[in-house]
């Protein structure tokens, strides 16, 4: 099967609207004192800010696990698909550790371990690989099983089960245990129910056998009823997220709560917030012949390459705005979990700042993207296929 444009389009809006959220994450001047989520310190454009990039990771679980549905339909042997799928995940979790952590907070002492989207993404890889024996149909709804379920959880009485109660925690909950002293291993994207989202991706895969007209129509009418069952779930406010909404201090605010939903783990209404409007982008996608959907899918062919390239450009970026701002070496410390940002003192830009950031960091990686994107397209490189 061809490669489908849309997918790469929506894959590649995503990884830029990601970038604002990491040049936020390291460089905003409230970043590290400060959730942007806190409805008592935020401001409606910081929400947003980072309300926005909500989108990123959901779609980029959803979209591996419709690739894997589609490269395995291409390759038409369930056997070297599932060995495929079990190095590469182990490679993903490999990557993340060794190399993403590395971006985030160049500490070369890995004080701070963080499982997050990458390997999440290389889990589900491995137990996506293990199931490959059933049936679509029978994988999607084990995912919706765990996407419309997994906040029942909390409602388990374990308590005289401490053993139980701690393994559930880390493969349902995000949550953090020492390692040895001075090091911690922090579980940022339980596994399971982000494991759910990528089991309905592959599922979801059969839409794209059909013509682009008809999966056109297909994403417009699940991404409604997605979002219309978001707003009756968030109405009623008894299940499918942990935080309910409230009336807040003015109409805005109370707005901002509404829509507050929790991403870690990423709940059930976050899940049919955010997967409603990636199937608005896919349908919107299917007829996009612009210039935008031509540059956004240069990004979206070398989705990985973005992802760790992007870290180490913001990164030096951020070394480089410390210096200009008169801090020295010896204030900056890699192992404190600020990404080497001094604590307890005023650093970073404002706002609007981050925005300029934001557009500069995308403009610069559009030429190794598009660069990358020709090379792999040209080369058979057995590497390539884990890039």
């Amino acid at each position: 099967m061809k490669r489908i444009p849309s997918i790469d389009v929506v894959r590649g809006i995503v990884m830029v609207i990601m970038a604002l959220d990491h040049v936020r994450d390291l460089i905003h001047v409230t970043s590290i004192t400060q959730s942007p989520t806190n409805l008592e310190t935020t401001t409606p454009l910081l929400f947003f800010t980072r309300w926005v990039t909500h989108i990123c990771a959901p779609t980029f679980v959803f979209l591996a696990g419709t690739s894997v549905y589609l490269s395995s339909k291409k390759a038409g042997n369930r056997a070297l698909t599932r060995n495929f799928l079990l190095k590469r995940g182990v490679y993903l979790l490999f990557l993340e550790f060794a190399v993403v952590n590395f971006a985030i907070f160049f500490d070369p002492g890995f004080h701070i371990l963080l499982f997050e989207v990458i390997a999440a993404i290389g889990f589900g890889f491995v137990v996506l690989g293990l199931l490959l024996r059933l049936s679509a149909a029978t994988i999607g709804i084990m995912g919706l099983i765990i996407v419309f379920g997994h906040n029942l959880l909390s409602l388990l009485p374990l308590e005289g089960f401490p053993v139980i109660r701690t393994v559930l925690n880390f493969l349902f909950n995000q949550t953090a245990a020492p390692l040895s002293a001075g090091r911690v291993f922090i579980m940022a994207y339980p596994p399971i129910p982000w494991l759910g989202i990528m089991l309905v991706g592959f599922a979801s895969g059969k839409f794209f056998e059909h013509p682009a007209p008809k999966r056109r129509r297909i994403f417009f009418k699940i991404g409604l009823a997605a979002l219309a069952l978001f707003v009756t779930l968030r109405l009623l406010n008894v299940y499918g997220d942990p935080v309910p909404w409230a009336s807040q201090k003015d109409p805005v605010y109370t707005l901002l709560s509404f829509l507050n939903v929790t991403k870690y783990p990423p709940s059930l209404q976050f899940c049919l917030l955010t997967l409603g409007f990636m199937f608005f982008m896919l349908a919107m996608a299917e007829e996009a012949r612009t210039r935008l959907a031509q540059v956004a899918s240069v990004y979206g062919k070398v989705p990985l390459f973005y992802f760790i390239i992007h870290f180490f450009l913001i990164h030096l970026l951020m070394l480089g705005l410390m210096f200009l701002q008169g801090f020295s070496w010896d204030q900056i410390n890699f192992a404190s979990g600020t990404f080497g940002r001094p604590s307890g003192v005023r650093s970073g830009v404002a706002l609007w700042a981050i925005y300029l950031i934001w557009i500069g960091v995308v403009a610069l990686l559009y030429k190794p993207c598009l660069w990358f994107g020709a090379y792999k397209s040209k080369h058979t490189h057995g590497w390539l296929k884990y890039m």
